[in-house]
């Protein structure tokens, strides 16, 4: 079955090809096909998925690594590429949740997008083209391959974040997006041009992983270093990290779905993944790790303090995505790579919850408003409140997704989080101002979710306009995913009981044969021969003298740390409590207060008009300068003022072509009397 694998992206594409060409004919037949086409698709996936995973999982671990190639993709000079697939427990993780849980928000659009009439075939048609991209992102093994997954969800995200492109936020969203990731994928590509040239001139003229693992360690310290540098500049982009996160908040703009699915589930997560997946090569350099876990940390902090005053409900959202993939960061930063992974698994399960949660409030929302034509804001969490009694599903399961992400014991986000934390102090990549500032940033977590439950959920009804009367719970194609994703939420994270809480960690010991650790792991090529080189990568590693990252402390100390930041996240839950339920004047006190600093959270800490001041005006005015100084005034000048030379000279010359007959024979008789004149001189001298 394993050599089925190119099964799970070719369903999706098959999906784009139906509804493409002949989504348009559906809508007017019954748009009721185009779901089935794109769901369907998508199930298929999922279903071919299960079925390789299982069989995967009856393997013994040092067999779980598996490689089908396709066809020849690439065939120039030295350089030979294929499209070719790696099942491996890293990629099957994700391509397990990629596709579940991106059938599950394609159920949920099913009823979110009802009211697009004549749009929606275009709409599943993307989201079946990035559920294509993202497959091949994770299931490639090679990093050329990686690429084009890596641009094809690039691609999807600037398409469905300016789905509704006739508003110009939208549009402007959508740009902000594609230009943003463009800046990051350059660095990706000048770090994949110096890994594929430092060890070419080794004779190693390929990028595909199991080769370049192997051979990791005829890289010098420095190349190393920039490679992974480089590699990560890409990631700062794709997952939002600083200083190249600012598009996130504004792909708020795209439909709620698009934000479940690519900017919480797994778009996202690609650089958390990539960085996962070269775990060998960034073990071979402490700096780079250390930036790693330094940009994670602060990008932690930096989002969860932006989150704290936030009103729109999918803003708040979004700064908390920013927020935990700086988490993730820093748990691969601290060498942590499993417990980076586990998080990615959990927050995709809790954060899809969300997204899809607050999808289904605006979609009440918007439906309330509607009936008495309000133009209110329908995702402004001030206008809310009392919608716990109005929409009891998602209040529910809201409300799981929100425990889970505080990290609050027995549900998903505390298992990966405090892993992380751990691991952050424990690690001899870690030090203990990671762990403060994660630990504070988790506070910050707590605080800003139970804000956003507190305004939306409880207390009096602040919707405008009476529209109160017309909320009601969303179709069940809206919340049965929103119950699947929170039974998740709140179980998913037992698949990683660390062994201080009785557990075996198990997600650990299955993501071993690809995280560089432990002997005897075999490679199986498609044609049936066995190389060691994950072993080989390995034993480079240990070799140079890197060595995975290991506990220090106590039992005690873990036990004590887990303490505090529990105790941190119910802090950050009672003071939200407090400031929203029972003294609901405190947030406009601290307002009037500190009015500085309650600007300065709110406005983002002015990045924006930042980036506008230092990088966006220089550069239109660069532009408006090659523009009007350099192309209008030296190349069109220089090519207009030959322009107007041939023109005047032609304007000379055409007073000789007068058409009269007379004067041609008298220009005839000047010219041989000229003639005449001058060999006649020549002749007497």
């Amino acid at each position: 079955m394993f050599d089925k694998v190119w099964l799970i992206p070719i369903f999706p594409i098959i999906g784009v090809l139906v509804n493409g060409l002949l989504g348009r004919r559906f809508e007017k037949i019954n748009k009721s096909i185009i779901h089935w086409v794109a769901c369907g698709a998508v199930a298929l996936s999922f279903i071919v998925t299960c079925i390789l995973f299982f069989q995967m999982l009856g393997l013994p671990a040092d067999q779980r690594l598996y490689e089908f190639t396709w066809f020849k993709w690439i065939n120039s000079g030295v350089l030979h590429s294929y499209v070719a697939y790696q099942i491996d427990p890293l990629s099957m993780m994700m391509c397990l949740f990629v596709t579940g849980v991106g059938f599950l928000i394609h159920v949920y659009s099913i009823g979110y997008m009802s009211t697009e009439e004549g749009r929606e075939y275009r709409f599943f048609t993307y989201l079946n083209l990035f559920m294509f991209a993202m497959i091949n992102l994770v299931l490639a093994n090679n990093y050329l391959l990686l690429f084009l997954g890596w641009e094809g969800v690039g691609l999807c995200s600037y398409l469905l974040i300016g789905f509704w492109f006739s508003e110009e936020a939208n549009a402007i969203a959508g740009k902000k997006a594609f230009i943003t990731n463009r800046i990051g994928d350059f660095g990706f590509i000048l770090g994949l041009l110096l890994l594929y040239t430092s060890l070419g001139k080794h004779g190693i003229w390929t990028l595909q992983f199991s080769e370049v693992f192997t051979h990791v360690h005829l890289l010098s310290p420095q190349v190393a270093t920039a490679v992974c540098l480089l590699l990560f500049v890409g990631c700062t982009a794709k997952s939002a990290q600083i200083p190249l996160y600012v598009w996130l908040p504004d792909a708020m703009a795209g439909p709620t779905p698009v934000s479940a699915l690519i900017h919480a589930a797994t778009m996202v997560t690609s650089g958390v993944y990539m960085v996962a997946r070269s775990n060998i090569l960034y073990s071979m350099s402490p700096f780079a790790m250390g930036v790693v876990a330094t940009f994670g940390a602060l990008t932690a902090l930096f989002a969860a303090s932006i989150g704290l005053v936030q009103n729109d409900i999918k803003k708040v959202l979004a700064y908390s995505t920013v927020s935990q993939l700086g988490y993730m960061f820093l748990g691969l930063g601290v060498g942590a790579y499993a417990a980076g992974m586990f998080h990615v698994l959990t927050h995709a399960f809790f954060k899809a919850l969300l997204f899809l949660g607050s999808g289904a409030v605006i979609h009440s929302m918007h439906q309330g408003l509607h009936k008495v034509h309000s133009h209110a804001d329908a995702q402004d969490m001030r206008n809310m409140g009392g919608l716990k009694s109005k929409t009891p599903i998602t209040y529910v399961t809201f409300l799981i997704g929100t425990l889970a992400i505080a990290g609050i014991p027995g549900f998903s986000g505390f298992f990966s989080k405090d892993e992380i934390l751990w691991k952050a102090y424990s690690s001899p990549h870690g030090h203990f101002l990671l762990w403060l500032i994660g630990a504070i940033a988790a506070g910050m977590t707590a605080f800003y979710m139970f804000r956003l439950v507190f305004m939306t959920f409880f207390n009096e009804s602040r919707v405008p306009d009476g529209a109160d009367e017309h909320l009601h719970e969303c179709p069940k194609t809206m919340t049965v995913p929103l119950m699947v994703l929170a039974f998740f939420a709140a179980v998913a994270g037992y698949l990683g009981v660390p062994h201080a809480l009785g557990g075996s960690n198990r997600i650990h010991h299955f993501l071993d044969p690809v995280m560089g650790i432990g002997p005897g792991k075999l490679l199986h090529k498609a044609g049936g021969t066995i190389a060691h080189g994950a072993h080989a990568a390995a034993e480079a590693v240990h070799g140079a003298g890197m060595h995975h990252a290991a506990e220090h402390g106590s039992m005690f100390a873990e036990y004590l740390l887990m303490a505090i930041s529990v105790t941190i996240a119910l802090l950050g839950i009672f003071l939200a409590y407090t400031m929203y339920i029972k003294k609901r004047d405190i947030p406009e006190k601290l307002a009037n207060s500190y009015p500085f600093l309650y600007r300065l959270l709110l406005n983002k800490w002015y990045v924006d008009e930042l980036y506008e001041l230092t990088v966006i005006k220089p550069l239109h005015g660069f532009s408006i300068l090659l523009w009007k100084g350099v192309d209008v005034a030296i190349i069109d000048g220089i090519i207009n003022g030959v322009a107007r030379i041939v023109g005047w000279f032609s304007g000379v010359v055409r007073y000789i072509q007068s058409g009269y007959v007379q004067s041609y024979a008298v220009s005839v008789v000047l010219g041989t009397v000229v003639l005449v004149i001058y060999y006649f001189i020549r002749a007497i001298s």
